[in-house]
């Protein structure tokens, strides 16, 4: 028996609308999930990249970014205890460095802890690690200062610049989440 070309059309069709429809809902969900950040832009574009997104809710979006923060900082951290070999006759700079790396492995850990109060719906711990989770490179650029003659890299700036940006959407859709909870 032959398939007609008609129902064939029908099936794509309904398949087709109930996908758009889906995407439509998700994209509405991460509109009015960043809306309440203060990097709307940066939140839509981060979160609309991520594959898990078309499934999540608000909850589910605020660990996905939580984890590109903790990326964020374990990549830092990485870059700069890379470097520690680069200023092999520096001592200051080697100090300097190995402090920052391990303020960015503390960030990366708060941010853990952002994870597991989520999960647990503890809102205001959540909120208390990811302040600190963004606090930490403050340290590491308040080190450089200290430092004479030692100016702080512009890799190292541009890092921190990305990870208080997540932090920032990530504290904005924590608000979220205790307006609808």
């Amino acid at each position: 028996m032959a398939t007609s070309p008609i129902f064939i059309l029908l099936v794509i069709l309904t398949f087709s609308s109930s996908t758009l429809a889906s995407a439509k809902s998700n994209t509405t969900t991460i509109e009015a999930t960043c809306k309440n950040t203060k990097y709307y832009k940066f939140c839509v574009s981060a979160l609309k990249s991520d594959p898990r997104s078309p499934s999540a809710d608000a909850k589910g979006l605020a660990a996905i970014m939580i984890g590109v923060g903790m990326t964020n900082a374990t990549a830092t951290a990485t870059y700069l205890a890379g470097n520690l070999t680069a200023a092999a006759n520096n001592t200051v700079l080697i100090k300097t460095l190995k402090d920052c790396s391990d303020k960015y492995t503390l960030a990366a850990d708060s941010l853990r802890l952002t994870i597991q109060d989520l999960d647990d719906e503890a809102y205001d711990y959540a909120y208390m690690h990811v302040l600190a989770a963004e606090d930490y490179p403050n340290v590491c650029r308040n080190v450089f200062r200290r430092v004479k003659g030692l100016a702080y890299p512009r890799e190292i700036r541009r890092r921190e610049e990305s990870l208080r940006r997540i932090c920032g959407v990530v504290s904005g859709i924590l608000d979220r989440l205790v307006q609808i909870s």
